[in-house]
This record gives structure tokens, sequence and C-alpha cells, in this order.
């Protein structure tokens, strides 16, 4: 078993988490606030747009969220409501459809997450950002 953190590595541990945490809650805020849209919603709503090109299948859908088929269902079924998306097909394969309202969500959503990503996360950047950057893109490897 090995040791607990230092304290030195548990202070850099959690300033990495409420750095995540205040970048992520910035943009869901922006997102939230241009258009209404929660997380959840903006990450289907860009997944269909951006891997489907407008439709994609539900099953790949959980699957490029990582999501539950369950969890997927019940947001689908919620944004089906509000006019977000459609679905076509039958139990066993689902078609997810932006609708045109949907569709204009989207776009609206991506220019706030945009904004909102480039004011809080990448105009912060170290003195040394093209090695902070190296060191995120191999954390995320």
């Amino acid at each position: 078993m090995t040791d607990a953190l230092t304290e030195e590595e548990m202070r850099r541990w959690v300033a990495w988490k409420r750095a995540a945490d205040s970048v992520w809650d910035a943009v869901v805020a922006a997102i939230g606030a241009a258009t209404g849209l929660s997380a959840p919603d903006f990450s289907v709503l860009t997944r269909v747009a951006e891997e489907g090109g407008g439709s994609l299948r539900q099953q790949r859908l959980a699957d490029e969220l990582g999501w539950e088929r369950s969890r997927l269902s019940r947001q689908l079924e919620r944004m089906e409501q509000r006019g977000l998306i459609s679905r076509s097909g039958s139990r066993t394969e689902w078609l997810v459809e932006l609708t045109p309202d949907g569709a204009a969500a989207a776009r609206h959503a991506r220019a706030a997450h945009a904004d909102a990503v480039r004011a809080t996360l990448l105009r912060a950047a170290p003195e040394d950002a093209a090695a902070f950057w190296r060191t995120i893109e191999q954390l995320s490897s």
C-alpha cells in the first residue's frame, strides 16, 4: 500500500479539482444564461450535431456520452417534450434527430460555450502556456 498524499500533493490535487470545477461551472452557467439549456441538454445536442450531422443512433449517442441507456432515455424524453429533438425507429434502434429548434439551440449554445471557455480557461494561461497544455494533453490521453 502506498502512503497518503503529502500536504503539498493534497494542496495540488485540491487546486486541480477546484480549477476544473470552476471552469466547468462557469461554462455551464454561460450556456444556461444564453440558451436555457442544461449541461446534459448541451451534451446531447452537440453530440448529435457534431457526431451525427443532425441525427444519430441512440445507442451510439449513449456510447459517445458514456451514459446508461436509462439515463439517456429519460433525458431524451424531456428534450423531445421541449421540441429540441425527435426520435424515430423501433424500441431496439432509435434514431435521435435535432429539430430546427434543437439545431438553433445547439448553435447558440456552442457560441456561448466558446466564449466561456475562452474567458475562463484559455485566457488564464500560465507563463509557460505550451508546457501547461502539453501536460493537460498528456493527462487526457
